[in-house]
């Protein structure tokens, strides 16, 4: 493909440090290691990544499929933030241990506790199979034709590449499906819970201060990789010994300051940067305000029962923080599009893509790509908010319509497929058992009366007392009997009754026209990134996150939001005291931390200025997946937990500016201070190690 020649022009390219993008860390070799050391790196390209050596890749996993994590010590113990461990630290807690209150420290390896289901993965290596993912595919192709052949070509190449029995594959694809990448990953399923501190650290300053700077949250966790007696992958067993790595993070003592290089390295979800301007300002202007009033609506609901309960609080804990992350995301994500311009700063880039496409005779083969974007956002936008809409009502909201959506595709299933009628019944089982597990009636029903009515003007709360899935034992009742027996139960209970059409609806009709409408949108973009790449070479290109692991690197930096405010790049524990407000959910503080505050008791934590540092800002661009990732300093060793980004900086999704994005990261010296002087398990400390890369 013609789009080859011109990434592999790209890479070569050496330019001046930037910052800014995701980097493949198989190819940092050129342009990035020199913009590294030009922002004050001292590594190479193949200390970062390595194949046939240990190097800091083999030292980053990918918690649980939505997190990052790292490895601190030759034990396999491995930090994350607190709210990647959260679902984990909840399920381990009740009203007499309860550990989002108090936190849980693990003091021997005998009282770490096992995680059914959780997971950490590793990058084994990283392949460049475009040529094989693509072969046979043809500008003559639909697109669902192209994706069926790159399909069959991904499959046929990871059951043909060479790995260890006990290693998995997949195949990515990068720069809009220019380019496809082979990952061979290692999954370890015995993981166990090390340590919390309580959420009055782990999670201080909870929605309020959420995307905010300045941070004052201890927003990390630990666990142990367990392994095999060949330190091989392994299902869960007392008789397992923790991991011992490839490669872990020495911890640096001695911390950061302005201007300080930092590399992020992680597993980011999912970004959009190269959206053409039609794309942001349909986002911002109509599709995020819908869905933040539903989210918003729901949360008072939520949080005024958590305030009201603490068996609520305990229930609901997770599920708050995942619902309030997104809204409040949204809303400085709008606030950023909006300050730094971004819309009409995207329209004169796409000024100057079309002069160049004029200058390079280019005109005929890609001038109609702006105008086409216009036409289908214009036809795609009611679409869109009401499929989503649908999502944010049905299945992140209200639990109850979340049960009735299971229900109804569990009875398609069936209707298709009645041989396998008792998989997909125990299938719907698991998913009843999962939400009863931290259900709550009262909340629930008050949820559904504040948002079905963004949804569908027939509000009938009237359900609540007649259905049988507000109840385990009779929601459970429904799936006794035969296939016949179970649907027929189902079509006389009252809230699906209720849900049904509107789900069916779904499917049938919104669903169906969204793929309809967004598949040419996906296939243009696929075409524009390959234009931009032709006609302005140039440019600085990373492709879009994806899940897979990448590197992002810049400095230590501070930033100015508005007129006449800085914040300075670093917050330290004076600031916890400051905001302390005794018996608050969000700002109280332990007694302990306190006392450790007054007596000025900080052992070897404490900065040059006698001051313990909370958290720090950075360059780095990160978003969602990020959580977790380590913040490396220019000799490789550990200084931050990314955990967060300024608020609006969160438009970095779709628009990375370096004069306002900024990432939020806990300084290591405060994870060790709350291990150490506020838990008392120095064991811990003991088996990571530590050192001073400035003072040699």
């Amino acid at each position: 493909m013609k789009f080859l020649k011109f990434l592999l022009l790209f890479i070569t390219i050496q330019v001046s440090a930037q910052q800014g993008g995701m980097w493949i860390p198989s190819l940092l070799e050129g342009m990035n290691e020199q913009e590294m050391i030009d922002l004050g790196s001292k590594l190479t390209a193949k200390d970062i990544y390595d194949v046939n050596n240990s190097s800091l890749k083999d030292a980053i996993g990918h918690f649980n499929g939505g997190c990052t994590s790292e490895v601190i010590s030759n034990k396999g113990l491995i930090l994350t933030n607190h709210h990647c461990g959260f679902g984990q630290i909840q399920s381990h807690s009740s009203l007499e241990n309860d550990y989002l209150k108090d936190g849980f420290w693990a003091m021997s390896l005998d009282e770490e506790l096992p995680n059914e289901g959780l997971f950490i993965e590793f990058i084994v290596r990283i392949e460049d199979v475009t040529t094989q993912a693509l072969a046979g595919v043809t500008d003559a192709m639909t697109e669902k034709e192209k994706q069926s052949t790159i399909d069959k070509n991904s499959n046929a190449l990871q059951a043909t590449v060479a790995k260890e029995t006990w290693q998995d594959t997949k195949v990515k694809s990068f720069y809009k499906g220019n380019q496809y990448f082979l990952f061979v990953t290692e999954r370890f399923e015995d993981i166990r819970l090390v340590g919390a501190p309580p959420s009055s650290i782990g999670k201080f300053g909870s929605d309020t201060d959420n995307w905010v700077f300045p941070r004052h949250t201890g927003d990390f966790s630990m666990f142990r990789i367990y392994a095999d007696a060949n330190n091989r992958p392994a299902k869960y067993s007392k008789d397992n010994k923790p991991y011992k790595p490839k490669h872990f993070l020495p911890v640096s003592l001695d911390g950061v300051e302005e201007g300080d290089f930092t590399m992020v390295f992680g597993f980011p979800g999912r970004t959009n940067e190269y959206l053409p301007a039609v794309a942001i300002e349909h986002i911002t202007k109509d599709y995020n305000p819908s869905n933040i009033a539903i989210r918003e609506a729901a949360l008072k609901v939520i949080d005024a029962n958590m305030k009201a309960s603490d068996e609520v609080r305990i229930k609901y804990a997770s599920k708050q923080a995942r619902i309030a992350n997104a809204w409040k995301k949204w809303i400085g994500e709008n606030l950023g599009i909006e300050k730094s311009n971004a819309v009409e700063n995207r329209r004169t880039f796409e000024t100057t893509f079309t002069k160049a496409l004029k200058e390079k005779g280019l005109e005929d083969k890609y001038g109609n790509i702006l105008p086409e974007f216009d036409k289908l956002y214009k036809d795609f936008a009611s679409i869109n908010i009401k499929r989503r809409n649908f999502i944010e009502v049905f299945l992140v909201t209200n639990e109850l319509m979340q049960m009735t959506f299971r229900a109804y595709q569990t009875e398609e299933f069936i209707n298709k497929n009645p041989e396998n009628f008792e998989k997909a019944k125990a299938g719907l089982i698991s998913r009843l058992q999962g939400i009863h597990k931290n259900y709550d009636v009262t909340v629930d029903k008050g949820v559904f009366n504040a948002v079905m009515p963004f949804y569908n003007k027939n509000i009938d709360a009237s359900i609540y007392e007649k259905t049988a899935f507000t109840n385990l034992e009779s929601a459970l009742a429904l799936l006794e009997g035969d296939a016949e027996q179970v649907l027929k139960k189902l079509n006389k209970d009252a809230a699906y009754i209720y849900a049904k059409p509107l789900i069916a609806e779904f499917f049938n009709s919104i669903d169906a026209e969204f793929q309809q409408k967004n598949e040419p949108i996906t296939a243009l973009q696929t075409e524009y990134m390959t234009a931009l790449m032709e006609a302005l070479p140039e440019e600085r290109y990373f492709p879009d996150a994806n899940g897979t692991l990448r590197v992002t690197y810049g400095q230590v930096r501070g930033y100015s939001p508005r007129d006449a405010v800085y914040y300075n790049h670093v917050s330290y524990l004076d600031g916890v005291i400051e905001k302390y407000v005794p018996g608050d959910y969000e700002f109280d503080v332990p007694q302990k931390l306190r006392d450790l505050y007054n007596a000025k008791d900080y052992g070897q934590y404490a900065d040059s200025n006698g001051k313990v540092p909370v958290c720090f800002l950075g360059t780095n661009h990160t978003t969602g997946g990020n959580s977790g990732s380590p913040a490396i300093d220019a000799h490789g060793n550990l200084v931050g937990l990314n955990f967060d980004r300024v608020w609006e900086g969160t438009m970095s999704d779709m628009n990375y500016d370096p004069e306002i994005c900024r990432n939020i990261m806990v300084d290591l010296r405060y994870v060790l201070f709350i291990v150490d002087k506020y838990a008392g398990a120095t064991h811990l400390i003991d088996e990571m190690k530590l050192v001073h890369p400035k003072k040699k």
